[in-house]
C-alpha cells in the first residue's frame, strides 16, 4: 500500500469517527470539552488527510518518495 493510499484510508476513518461523535454525542456532558466539538475537529483533520492523500496521488514524485 502506498503512502497516499494510507493517508486516504486514515483520513476516511478519522472523518467517520468524527462524524459519529458529531451526530451521536449532542447531549453528553464532559467536563473539559464537548464531544461534538471533538467530532468536528476530527472531521477537519480527516478531510485534511484525505486531501493530502489525493494530492500525493496526483502529484508526480520527484526523486525519492517522500514520507
Amino acid at each position: 500500500m502506498t503512502r497516499a493510499a494510507k493517508d486516504i484510508t486514515e483520513g476516511v476513518v478519522t472523518f467517520a469517527v468524527g462524524l459519529v461523535l458529531r451526530l451521536t454525542t449532542g447531549d453528553v456532558e464532559v467536563p473539559v470539552v464537548t464531544l461534538t466539538k471533538v467530532g468536528t475537529v476530527l472531521m477537519c483533520v480527516g478531510s485534511a488527510l484525505i486531501l493530502w492523500g489525493l494530492i500525493r496521488t496526483v502529484r508526480p514524485a520527484r526523486g525519492k518518495e517522500r514520507l
